[in-house]
This record gives structure tokens, sequence and C-alpha cells, in this order.
């Protein structure tokens, strides 16, 4: 559907498509709910940031070595590859160097559909993903990275707003709210689509053996997933007998779970997520830079408390 031109043609299509709805909401009801709720999955499908999925750690070698973190992010805004031979869409953020102290590092962000990375369940499959990663970075940005890498003990490395921002090409829009009541479904998803355009690659699989495991399996529901909330939590710093600040303690309260495997947590040097899908969220900005690679967390199933320790650095 083409976006109206002027003010006159966008009000009869909002006229034309309330009539449709009311008629087939007393013709049809269950057609007009599955319609409602398809409509608010594929809105809250275009509209959801990408979300930290693993970090890789390799080197750049030319032409100038230090290290490549990698955070492989999931965005359901890139589209599915349609088979395991077609090309596979990402989405790219910038290369940035960051000094931190004495060290200097490069870090990427790149996101793929969530199904892609289901890949991690097959080991080979995931190596493959990766390489094909590395060598979209080393054709795209013109380096010679090194063929070894290991996944990082946390998920995202620098903050989640830093990951968001470059994915999406920098700070999210704003729609002004007067602006926002005139807009169509169909013209929200246009713009955010358009959106996507400037940022989405086709990652070839070139000189690849086809896979004979479709790697993603459709699953039709009518049914939106559950609001995560908030949990209870209770943040520390603890010091010591010099008032220094060693470490910070986050107790996270998840009476719903059963297995830490329900857990995703997420650990930069500034901020902390704690997520279980469709049940609990929880994202907060921490009070002093803490070590994410000497962070632990532990979780009493009997309590359902999830302790989080974090050396402050």
């Amino acid at each position: 559907m083409a976006a109206p031109s002027h003010p006159e043609d966008m009000m009869t299509q909002v006229t034309q498509l309330w009539s449709m709805l009311d008629e087939m909401a007393e013709s049809t009801p269950e057609s007009y709910h599955r319609f409602m709720q398809q409509q608010l999955e594929d809105a809250k499908q275009y509209c959801a940031p990408p979300e930290p999925h693993l970090c890789l750690q390799t080197h750049i070698v030319d032409p100038n070595e230090k290290s490549l973190f990698i955070n492989l992010c999931r965005w359901k805004r890139v589209p599915a590859p349609k088979s395991p031979t077609d090309p596979i869409p990402l989405s790219a953020g910038p290369l940035e160097e960051v000094s931190d102290k004495a060290e200097l590092y490069s870090i990427i962000d790149i996101a793929y559909n969530p199904t892609v990375l289901q890949r991690e369940e097959n080991q080979a499959e995931m190596d493959h993903l990766i390489r094909l990663t590395f060598k979209y970075i080393e054709e795209h940005y013109n380096l010679s990275l090194s063929h070894s890498y290991h996944i990082a003990t946390f998920t995202l490395k620098g903050s989640l707003k830093r990951m968001k921002e470059s994915l999406r090409g920098g700070p999210a829009p704003l729609f002004n709210k007067n602006i926002r009541n005139e807009l169509t479904l169909d013209q929200m998803k246009h713009h955010l689509r358009e959106e996507d355009h400037s940022n989405a690659t086709l990652l070839l699989n070139k000189d690849v053996t086809q896979s004979k495991v479709h790697l993603i399996e459709e699953i039709a529901s009518m049914e939106l997933p559950e609001e995560a909330i908030i949990p209870a939590y209770e943040l520390t710093i603890a010091k010591d007998a010099n008032r220094k600040p060693l470490k910070i303690e986050l107790k996270v309260e998840l009476p719903k779970i059963s297995s830490v495997s329900e857990c995703e947590l997420s650990i930069s040097r500034d901020d902390v997520i704690v997520e279980v899908p469709e049940k609990y969220k929880l994202q907060l900005d921490l009070p002093e830079l803490v070590d994410e690679e000497a962070t632990t967390a532990t979780f009493n199933k009997g309590k359902g408390v999830l302790l989080i320790t974090m050396p402050i650095l």
C-alpha cells in the first residue's frame, strides 16, 4: 500500500480501513481478532530493539594489530533467510575504536534474525556463521583478522545503549505526539522498513557446502507473549576497611524460575541486564565500573534468588 501524498487521501484511507475493520468485527469476529493480534505482533516485531546474544573476541592483524570484539545480536527487524542456501541478511554498526586505560581495542555490532543465531545448537553451523561474519568485516572494512577466536564469558562488550545506537545508526527516533496520532500502522511500518534498508546487508554463502539441515522452523501462534515485569532486586557495594569499594553485589528475586538455564545475563563495564524471556527483565546502570570478565553469578533454586558479584575496577 503506497503512502498517501495528501491529507485528504490519508483520511480517505483511514476511513476505509476503519470501515473494513468494523465490518469484519461484526461479520467474522474470529477473523477480526486474528487480524488485530497479527497487526500488534507485527508492530511489536518492528519496534523491538536489538538484544545481545554473544560476544566474540579475536584480533585485527592488519593494518594495525589490536583486539576486536564482535557483538552478535538478535534483532527481529533483520529478515531471516528464506532457505538455508539463500544469502543471510545482517545489519552492521560502524567499527568503533575504544581506548580503555592502557588497552586499545575495536568493537563492532552485528545483528541477525534470532532464527539465524539458533545455529549455536550446532557447533559446525555456528562456526560457519562466525567465519562468514569475519569475511564480511574483512571485506567491508578492508581488514585482516586472525583466524582464531573465542566466545567471551559476557554477552556484550560496551553498554547496551551504545550497541542499540550503533545498529540503529544513532539515537532512536522520537515521534512527535501529534504526528504519531496521524500516522497509520502501515505508514509507521513503511518508515521502519525504509530505515532498515540503510543498514541491512546480504551476507552471501560463497564457497560453502550446502547445508541439508533446515535451520528455521516456522511456528504459528496467535497468542501474544506476556509482558516481562521488573523483578525485585537489591544492589549493594562491598567496601574494605578503608572504605574503598571492592565489589558490587546484585540480588534479583526470580520466584517463577526453576532453573538458571532460563536466565539470560548480560554485563558490561557500566550496566547489567537480567532477562527471563516473557517473565522478567531488569536493566540497571552500575554506580561503579566493573570487571565483566571476573563477574560471577549463582542461582539459589530454593529461594529463587540470583546473586551477581561484580568486582570493581
